[in-house]
């Protein structure tokens, strides 16, 4: 780390560790730099990623990678301008202990294949809605579903694959700003794969838990570690069905520790040195991941109709 921006910054100037502090982003982009990293609100993220392109850097942007998706059209157009320049965003969860785990029973056919999928992703109501930029739809985009749901639509996908049938109840009836504070969507892939979600700003105790019911048992996400520390213990419980259909009671494995920040920044730094492909968060994720996002909400038609969706998603 050479150097940072920040709005809050009050002045140009270099701090204890030596990291040079700049107001905005053209001082900082007028630094010898190689790599930049984007964690900014949803309505000026693009843009940042785009200026760090056309800079001539890598670029890892934090989730969600913008408001809708004509700001993630003129990403691509960018990237498609600079291809030699590594672009990842930080979906994060993918590099959690107990996903990782998980993905690796899956691909190992041990328990057969997904039959369905069940996700909840909730937090308490801990955002100050009144000054919070999340809640203002101009600067976010979106509200639970893309801030925070965005994690749980993008495992989905990692886990069943494409999605191609979309139903949903998109909802801002509780704290009645112009962000959805729930969403719920059923969804199911052209191979039969069946996914059932619910985003929610209402949970009131913080929630992570995902289910998957498999040909020869299942598993179960619990809890998922965080700064905040406040989803529970990360754990994962593999259940095997026996003979007569009867799963087991399933053996539970806890993780302690979140080396996830560190991973991920690991294979970005290796997939720039070694001129690989980004193997989790491509451009191409975080595209078909906003598409299903915008999916879910327009197949909610009264959502489509207030939040003027059309020009999105055509209705059929």
């Amino acid at each position: 780390m050479v150097a940072a921006c920040d709005r809050r910054f009050q002045e140009e100037r270099e701090d204890e560790d030596g990291i040079r502090l700049h107001t905005d982003i053209h001082g900082l982009l007028a630094e010898s730099l190689d790599l930049l990293i984007v964690c900014l609100p949803n309505d000026v993220a693009p843009d940042a990623t785009i200026a760090g392109l056309q800079r001539g850097l890598h670029v890892l942007c934090e989730k969600p990678p913008g408001r809708d998706l004509s700001d993630m059209a003129r990403v691509a157009a960018a990237a498609a301008d600079h291809p030699a320049q590594k672009l990842k965003y930080g979906f994060n969860h993918r590099y959690h202990h107990s996903v990782q785990r998980a993905l690796e029973l899956v691909r190992s056919d041990a328990l057969g294949r997904i039959i369905n999928l069940r996700g909840v992703y909730g937090k308490s109501a801990i955002i100050n809605f009144e000054s919070d930029w999340r809640t203002k739809r101009s600067v976010a985009g979106g509200g639970i579903l893309l801030d925070q749901g965005i994690h749980m639509v993008d495992l989905l996908r990692l886990f069943a694959g494409e999605f191609d049938d979309v139903k949903s109840f998109v909802s801002n009836d509780y704290w009645n700003h112009d962000v959805e504070d729930n969403a719920y969507a059923l969804l199911r892939t052209a191979s039969g794969v069946v996914a059932i979600m619910h985003s929610s700003a209402t949970q009131w105790q913080h929630r992570f838990h995902l289910e998957f019911a498999m040909e020869k048992g299942g598993i179960i996400l619990s809890g998922i570690l965080s700064g905040s520390k406040s989803y529970g213990e990360e754990s994962l419980t593999v259940s095997y069905r026996d003979e007569e259909g009867m799963a087991s009671d399933g053996e539970t494995e806890f993780f302690d520790e979140d080396p996830s920040w560190q991973v991920e920044i690991e294979e970005f730094v290796d997939a720039i040195l070694r001129d690989a492909p980004i193997v989790h968060g491509s451009l191409e994720d975080a595209i078909a991941t906003m598409q299903l996002v915008f999916q879910i909400y327009c197949a909610d038609e009264d959502w489509r109709q207030n939040w003027n969706l059309n020009d999105v998603y055509p209705p059929a």
